[in-house]
Protein backbone atom coordinates (compact mmCIF):
# COMPACT_ATOMS: atom_id res chain seq x y z
CA UNK A 1 0.00 0.00 0.00
CA UNK A 2 1.21 3.85 -0.09
CA UNK A 3 3.51 5.38 2.21
CA UNK A 4 4.28 8.46 2.73
CA UNK A 5 7.87 9.69 1.84
CA UNK A 6 9.94 8.64 4.94
CA UNK A 7 12.68 11.09 6.33
CA UNK A 8 14.66 10.37 9.32
CA UNK A 9 16.54 13.11 11.21
CA UNK A 10 18.96 13.22 13.72
CA UNK A 11 22.47 14.40 15.66
CA UNK A 12 24.82 12.35 16.56
CA UNK A 13 28.57 12.57 18.25
CA UNK A 14 31.41 11.96 16.27
CA UNK A 15 31.36 8.47 18.55
CA UNK A 16 27.85 8.00 17.43
CA UNK A 17 25.64 9.13 20.18
CA UNK A 18 22.16 10.79 20.58
CA UNK A 19 22.83 12.74 23.91
CA UNK A 20 24.71 11.41 27.15
CA UNK A 21 23.57 10.53 30.35
CA UNK A 22 23.39 14.03 32.33
CA UNK A 23 20.01 15.21 33.06
CA UNK A 24 19.44 17.59 30.33
CA UNK A 25 19.52 17.14 26.59
CA UNK A 26 23.23 17.37 24.98
CA UNK A 27 22.75 20.08 22.55
CA UNK A 28 24.48 18.43 19.20
CA UNK A 29 23.24 20.76 16.83
CA UNK A 30 24.30 24.42 15.66
CA UNK A 31 22.11 27.58 15.83
CA UNK A 32 22.20 27.72 11.93
CA UNK A 33 21.05 23.58 12.13
CA UNK A 34 18.25 24.17 14.27
CA UNK A 35 17.01 26.68 11.99
CA UNK A 36 17.12 24.16 9.35
CA UNK A 37 15.47 21.42 11.13
CA UNK A 38 13.10 24.12 11.48
CA UNK A 39 12.45 24.73 7.83
CA UNK A 40 12.28 20.42 7.57
CA UNK A 41 9.58 20.55 9.91
CA UNK A 42 7.40 23.43 8.18
CA UNK A 43 8.34 20.92 4.47
CA UNK A 44 6.46 18.52 5.92
CA UNK A 45 3.10 16.90 6.39
CA UNK A 46 3.63 14.97 10.02
CA UNK A 47 6.68 14.68 12.33
CA UNK A 48 7.04 11.39 14.70
CA UNK A 49 8.81 10.67 17.68
CA UNK A 50 9.14 7.89 19.90
CA UNK A 51 7.00 7.62 23.23
CA UNK A 52 10.99 7.23 24.72
CA UNK A 53 11.64 10.91 23.45
CA UNK A 54 8.63 12.33 24.75
CA UNK A 55 9.47 11.02 28.60
CA UNK A 56 12.99 12.13 27.93
CA UNK A 57 13.30 15.11 26.32
CA UNK A 58 9.63 16.22 27.00
CA UNK A 59 9.57 18.30 23.56
CA UNK A 60 6.67 20.51 22.01
CA UNK A 61 8.31 19.78 18.53
CA UNK A 62 6.81 22.98 16.77
CA UNK A 63 7.63 24.85 13.54
CA UNK A 64 8.99 27.88 15.21
CA UNK A 65 9.47 30.50 12.71
CA UNK A 66 6.44 32.99 12.74
CA UNK A 67 7.15 33.37 8.62
CA UNK A 68 7.43 29.40 7.79
CA UNK A 69 3.98 28.87 9.82
CA UNK A 70 2.58 31.71 7.56
CA UNK A 71 3.57 30.16 4.51
CA UNK A 72 2.11 27.19 5.36
CA UNK A 73 -1.29 28.88 6.07
CA UNK A 74 -1.04 30.83 2.95
CA UNK A 75 -0.52 27.51 1.17
CA UNK A 76 -3.27 25.67 2.67
CA UNK A 77 -1.84 23.98 5.44
CA UNK A 78 -2.83 23.56 8.77
CA UNK A 79 -0.02 25.93 10.47
CA UNK A 80 1.92 22.96 12.30
CA UNK A 81 2.61 19.16 11.02
CA UNK A 82 0.42 16.82 12.23
CA UNK A 83 2.20 15.42 15.57
CA UNK A 84 2.73 11.81 15.57
CA UNK A 85 3.85 9.19 18.26
CA UNK A 86 4.20 5.41 18.79
CA UNK A 87 3.56 3.48 22.27
CA UNK A 88 3.02 -0.08 22.53
CA UNK A 89 1.83 0.31 26.15
CA UNK A 90 -0.23 3.59 26.09
CA UNK A 91 1.45 4.90 28.98
CA UNK A 92 2.45 8.36 28.53
CA UNK A 93 1.86 11.52 30.90
CA UNK A 94 -0.94 13.35 30.01
CA UNK A 95 0.53 16.53 30.86
CA UNK A 96 3.90 16.06 28.55
CA UNK A 97 4.63 19.05 26.34
CA UNK A 98 3.67 17.19 22.92
CA UNK A 99 0.26 17.32 23.77
CA UNK A 100 -0.70 21.27 24.32
CA UNK A 101 1.02 22.79 21.92
CA UNK A 102 0.96 22.86 18.00
CA UNK A 103 -2.06 21.11 16.10
CA UNK A 104 -3.38 18.09 15.89
CA UNK A 105 -1.77 14.62 17.00
CA UNK A 106 -1.84 11.10 16.58
CA UNK A 107 -0.88 8.24 19.01
CA UNK A 108 -0.28 5.10 16.99
CA UNK A 109 -0.65 2.47 19.57
CA UNK A 110 -1.46 -1.47 20.68
CA UNK A 111 -5.44 -2.80 21.15
CA UNK A 112 -4.12 -2.74 24.83
CA UNK A 113 -2.42 0.15 24.86
CA UNK A 114 -4.90 2.58 23.49
CA UNK A 115 -7.29 1.15 26.83
CA UNK A 116 -4.43 2.85 28.59
CA UNK A 117 -4.65 5.74 26.56
CA UNK A 118 -7.64 6.81 26.27
CA UNK A 119 -8.26 5.70 30.54
CA UNK A 120 -5.05 8.70 30.71
CA UNK A 121 -6.99 11.31 28.69
CA UNK A 122 -3.95 11.62 26.63
CA UNK A 123 -4.92 14.92 24.20
CA UNK A 124 -4.77 13.00 20.79
CA UNK A 125 -6.55 10.97 18.18
CA UNK A 126 -5.90 7.27 19.37
CA UNK A 127 -5.28 4.75 16.75
CA UNK A 128 -4.96 1.00 17.77
CA UNK A 129 -3.22 -1.23 15.15
CA UNK A 130 -3.61 -4.56 16.72
CA UNK A 131 -2.11 -7.10 19.06
CA UNK A 132 1.40 -5.48 17.79
CA UNK A 133 2.92 -2.46 16.51
CA UNK A 134 3.24 -2.58 13.05
CA UNK A 135 5.02 0.14 11.00
CA UNK A 136 3.49 -0.89 7.21
CA UNK A 137 0.45 -0.38 8.95
CA UNK A 138 0.83 2.50 10.46
CA UNK A 139 2.71 4.04 7.48
CA UNK A 140 -0.69 3.35 5.39
CA UNK A 141 -2.82 4.97 7.69
CA UNK A 142 -0.90 8.46 8.09
CA UNK A 143 -1.27 8.10 3.85
CA UNK A 144 -4.57 6.98 3.60
CA UNK A 145 -6.71 7.96 6.48
CA UNK A 146 -4.42 11.36 7.54
CA UNK A 147 -3.10 12.50 4.38
CA UNK A 148 0.21 12.37 4.87
CA UNK A 149 3.07 12.27 1.76
CA UNK A 150 5.89 13.65 3.87
CA UNK A 151 6.85 12.01 7.35
CA UNK A 152 9.99 13.44 9.42
CA UNK A 153 10.70 11.04 11.75
CA UNK A 154 12.97 12.36 14.61
CA UNK A 155 14.06 9.36 17.23
CA UNK A 156 14.42 7.99 18.88
CA UNK A 157 17.19 5.57 17.90
CA UNK A 158 14.86 2.47 17.97
CA UNK A 159 12.46 3.70 16.02
CA UNK A 160 15.52 5.01 13.44
CA UNK A 161 16.96 1.53 13.70
CA UNK A 162 13.29 -0.61 12.97
CA UNK A 163 12.13 2.00 10.06
CA UNK A 164 15.84 1.11 8.59
CA UNK A 165 15.61 -2.47 8.80
CA UNK A 166 12.81 -3.05 7.61
CA UNK A 167 13.61 -0.74 4.28
CA UNK A 168 10.58 1.96 5.42
CA UNK A 169 13.17 5.01 5.36
CA UNK A 170 13.28 7.02 2.10
CA UNK A 171 16.12 8.99 3.21
CA UNK A 172 18.21 9.65 6.12
CA UNK A 173 19.36 13.09 7.27
CA UNK A 174 22.69 12.73 9.66
CA UNK A 175 24.12 15.87 11.38
CA UNK A 176 28.06 15.26 12.83
CA UNK A 177 28.42 17.43 15.49
CA UNK A 178 32.65 17.49 16.71
CA UNK A 179 32.37 16.77 19.92
CA UNK A 180 32.27 12.83 21.64
CA UNK A 181 30.28 11.34 24.32
CA UNK A 182 31.64 8.24 25.35
CA UNK A 183 29.51 6.94 27.95
CA UNK A 184 28.37 3.39 26.94
CA UNK A 185 25.18 3.93 28.83
CA UNK A 186 24.62 6.69 26.23
CA UNK A 187 21.61 6.15 23.63
CA UNK A 188 23.16 5.48 20.02
CA UNK A 189 21.74 6.46 16.74
CA UNK A 190 21.14 2.89 15.68
CA UNK A 191 20.96 -0.65 17.32
CA UNK A 192 21.94 -4.13 16.02
CA UNK A 193 19.74 -5.13 13.34
CA UNK A 194 19.71 -6.28 9.42
CA UNK A 195 20.69 -3.41 7.90
CA UNK A 196 20.84 -3.14 3.52
CA UNK A 197 24.37 -5.11 2.43
CA UNK A 198 26.47 -2.76 0.87
CA UNK A 199 26.80 1.34 0.69
CA UNK A 200 23.64 3.72 0.99
CA UNK A 201 24.05 6.43 -1.67
CA UNK A 202 25.79 10.05 -0.73
CA UNK A 203 22.34 12.90 -1.55
CA UNK A 204 24.34 15.84 -0.29
CA UNK A 205 26.85 16.81 2.59
CA UNK A 206 26.97 20.70 3.22
CA UNK A 207 28.87 22.08 6.09
CA UNK A 208 26.75 24.24 8.65
CA UNK A 209 28.70 26.33 10.80
CA UNK A 210 30.49 23.69 12.87
CA UNK A 211 28.59 20.56 11.93
CA UNK A 212 28.01 18.69 8.84
CA UNK A 213 24.88 17.23 7.36
CA UNK A 214 24.67 14.11 5.33
CA UNK A 215 22.06 13.50 3.42
CA UNK A 216 21.66 9.37 2.27
CA UNK A 217 19.24 7.63 0.27
CA UNK A 218 18.64 3.45 1.08
CA UNK A 219 19.51 1.87 -2.17
CA UNK A 220 18.85 -1.96 -1.56
CA UNK A 221 15.82 -3.56 -3.15
CA UNK A 222 13.52 -5.18 -1.04
CA UNK A 223 12.95 -9.31 -0.92
CA UNK A 224 9.76 -10.68 -1.64
CA UNK A 225 6.64 -9.26 -1.97
CA UNK A 226 7.13 -6.42 0.21
CA UNK A 227 8.44 -3.48 -1.31
CA UNK A 228 11.21 -1.53 0.46
CA UNK A 229 11.48 2.40 0.14
CA UNK A 230 14.32 1.93 -2.38
CA UNK A 231 12.18 -0.03 -4.73
CA UNK A 232 10.67 2.91 -5.08
CA UNK A 233 13.21 5.06 -5.97
CA UNK A 234 14.93 2.73 -8.79
CA UNK A 235 11.19 1.97 -9.99
CA UNK A 236 11.17 5.72 -10.57
CA UNK A 237 14.58 5.90 -12.39
CA UNK A 238 12.95 2.72 -15.01
CA UNK A 239 9.85 5.91 -14.99
CA UNK A 240 12.69 8.40 -15.88
CA UNK A 241 14.65 6.08 -18.54
CA UNK A 242 11.15 5.54 -20.17
CA UNK A 243 11.18 8.97 -21.01
CA UNK A 244 14.43 8.67 -23.22
CA UNK A 245 12.77 6.36 -25.61
CA UNK A 246 12.48 7.74 -29.17
CA UNK A 247 9.03 8.16 -29.90
CA UNK A 248 6.93 5.11 -31.56
CA UNK A 249 3.80 4.57 -32.89
CA UNK A 250 4.17 1.09 -32.68
CA UNK A 251 5.57 0.12 -29.07
CA UNK A 252 5.75 1.12 -25.82
CA UNK A 253 8.31 2.97 -24.26
CA UNK A 254 9.59 1.34 -21.29
CA UNK A 255 12.78 2.05 -18.95
CA UNK A 256 14.47 -0.72 -17.19
CA UNK A 257 16.93 -0.72 -14.03
CA UNK A 258 18.94 -4.17 -13.10
CA UNK A 259 20.14 -3.83 -9.25
CA UNK A 260 21.91 -6.27 -7.07
CA UNK A 261 21.11 -7.30 -3.59
CA UNK A 262 23.56 -4.65 -2.22
CA UNK A 263 21.71 -1.84 -3.89
CA UNK A 264 24.78 -1.75 -6.57
CA UNK A 265 23.23 -0.67 -10.26
CA UNK A 266 24.38 -3.51 -12.67
CA UNK A 267 22.69 -2.22 -15.76
CA UNK A 268 20.46 0.16 -17.12
CA UNK A 269 18.03 0.34 -20.41
CA UNK A 270 15.37 1.48 -22.34
CA UNK A 271 13.23 1.00 -25.38
CA UNK A 272 14.75 1.49 -29.10
CA UNK A 273 18.84 2.47 -27.19
CA UNK A 274 21.20 3.46 -29.12
CA UNK A 275 18.83 3.55 -32.35
CA UNK A 276 17.78 0.03 -32.45
CA UNK A 277 14.16 -0.25 -33.49
CA UNK A 278 13.19 -2.57 -31.76
CA UNK A 279 15.32 -3.43 -28.65
CA UNK A 280 13.35 -3.51 -25.55
CA UNK A 281 14.53 -2.31 -22.14
CA UNK A 282 14.94 -4.99 -20.12
CA UNK A 283 17.12 -6.64 -23.36
CA UNK A 284 19.03 -3.35 -23.42
CA UNK A 285 19.91 -3.33 -20.00
CA UNK A 286 20.44 -7.24 -19.74
CA UNK A 287 22.84 -7.02 -22.89
CA UNK A 288 25.26 -4.96 -20.82
CA UNK A 289 26.10 -7.94 -18.24
CA UNK A 290 28.05 -11.08 -18.22
CA UNK A 291 25.31 -14.10 -18.33
CA UNK A 292 27.47 -15.73 -16.02
CA UNK A 293 27.55 -12.69 -13.58
CA UNK A 294 27.17 -13.55 -9.91
CA UNK A 295 24.67 -10.99 -8.83
CA UNK A 296 22.50 -11.43 -11.12
CA UNK A 297 20.55 -14.28 -9.11
CA UNK A 298 19.61 -12.03 -5.80
CA UNK A 299 19.07 -8.97 -8.10
CA UNK A 300 15.90 -7.01 -9.14
CA UNK A 301 15.08 -6.18 -12.63
CA UNK A 302 12.90 -2.57 -12.37
CA UNK A 303 10.86 -2.09 -15.23
CA UNK A 304 8.28 0.59 -16.05
CA UNK A 305 6.06 -1.62 -17.74
CA UNK A 306 5.66 -5.39 -17.19
CA UNK A 307 7.79 -7.51 -19.11
CA UNK A 308 6.74 -8.79 -22.08
CA UNK A 309 5.86 -12.38 -22.76
CA UNK A 310 5.28 -12.05 -26.38
CA UNK A 311 7.34 -10.42 -29.38
CA UNK A 312 7.41 -10.54 -33.05
CA UNK A 313 10.51 -8.79 -33.53
CA UNK A 314 12.80 -10.58 -31.30
CA UNK A 315 13.12 -14.94 -31.04
CA UNK A 316 12.48 -14.55 -26.84
CA UNK A 317 10.22 -12.12 -25.02
CA UNK A 318 11.96 -10.03 -22.13
CA UNK A 319 10.19 -12.17 -19.33
CA UNK A 320 11.98 -15.54 -21.01
CA UNK A 321 15.33 -13.13 -20.74
CA UNK A 322 14.92 -12.76 -17.59
CA UNK A 323 14.62 -16.58 -16.41
CA UNK A 324 17.15 -17.28 -18.63
CA UNK A 325 19.40 -14.87 -16.78
CA UNK A 326 18.84 -16.50 -13.43
CA UNK A 327 16.69 -13.04 -11.78
CA UNK A 328 14.17 -13.91 -9.17
CA UNK A 329 12.40 -10.82 -8.73
CA UNK A 330 10.65 -8.16 -10.58
CA UNK A 331 9.12 -4.77 -10.31
CA UNK A 332 6.92 -3.14 -12.51
CA UNK A 333 4.49 -0.05 -12.47
CA UNK A 334 2.17 -1.34 -14.79
CA UNK A 335 0.90 -4.44 -16.78
CA UNK A 336 0.57 -4.24 -20.36
CA UNK A 337 -2.48 -3.49 -21.95
CA UNK A 338 -3.78 -5.17 -25.33
CA UNK A 339 -2.52 -2.74 -27.33
CA UNK A 340 -0.01 -4.69 -29.25
CA UNK A 341 -0.43 -8.07 -28.01
CA UNK A 342 -4.03 -9.25 -26.75
CA UNK A 343 -3.64 -10.99 -23.16
CA UNK A 344 0.04 -9.81 -22.48
CA UNK A 345 0.51 -11.34 -19.19
CA UNK A 346 4.64 -11.30 -18.29
CA UNK A 347 4.15 -11.11 -14.83
CA UNK A 348 1.92 -14.42 -15.11
CA UNK A 349 4.68 -16.08 -17.01
CA UNK A 350 7.60 -14.87 -14.48
CA UNK A 351 5.05 -15.49 -11.10
CA UNK A 352 4.50 -19.42 -12.77
CA UNK A 353 8.20 -19.85 -13.19
CA UNK A 354 9.09 -18.45 -9.50
CA UNK A 355 9.84 -15.21 -9.77
CA UNK A 356 8.40 -12.67 -7.31
CA UNK A 357 6.87 -10.09 -9.27
CA UNK A 358 5.59 -6.75 -7.08
CA UNK A 359 3.52 -4.16 -9.00
CA UNK A 360 3.55 -0.53 -7.64
CA UNK A 361 0.53 1.23 -9.03
CA UNK A 362 1.08 3.92 -7.70
CA UNK A 363 4.27 4.92 -10.56
CA UNK A 364 1.65 3.78 -12.79
CA UNK A 365 0.99 7.34 -14.01
CA UNK A 366 4.30 7.97 -14.25
CA UNK A 367 4.94 4.87 -16.50
CA UNK A 368 2.04 5.76 -18.70
CA UNK A 369 3.47 9.65 -19.67
CA UNK A 370 5.74 8.58 -22.59
CA UNK A 371 2.77 6.37 -24.00
CA UNK A 372 -0.24 8.76 -24.06
CA UNK A 373 -0.21 9.16 -27.79
CA UNK A 374 -1.05 5.30 -28.10
CA UNK A 375 -4.36 4.17 -28.65
CA UNK A 376 -6.29 2.07 -25.80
Amino acid sequence: MPHPYVLLSAAVSLDGYLDDTGPDRLLLSSPADFDRVDEVRASVDAILIGAGTIRADNPRLLVNSEARRAARTAAGKPEYPLKVTVSGSGDLDPDARFWHTGGEKVLYTTDRGAGRARALGLATDVVPLGPDLDWRRLLTHLHDVRGVRRLMVEGGGLIHTQLLTQGLADELQLVLAPLFVGDPRAPRLFGPGGYQDGRLRLLESRRIEDVVLMRYEPTAPGTGPLPAAADHHWLALACELAGHCPPSDTAFSVGAVVVAADGTELARGHSREAGDPVVHAEEAALAKLDPADPRLPGATVYSSLEPCARRASRPAPCARLILDAGVRRVVTAWREPDTFVADADGSGLLSAAGVEVVVLPEHEERAKAPNRHLPG
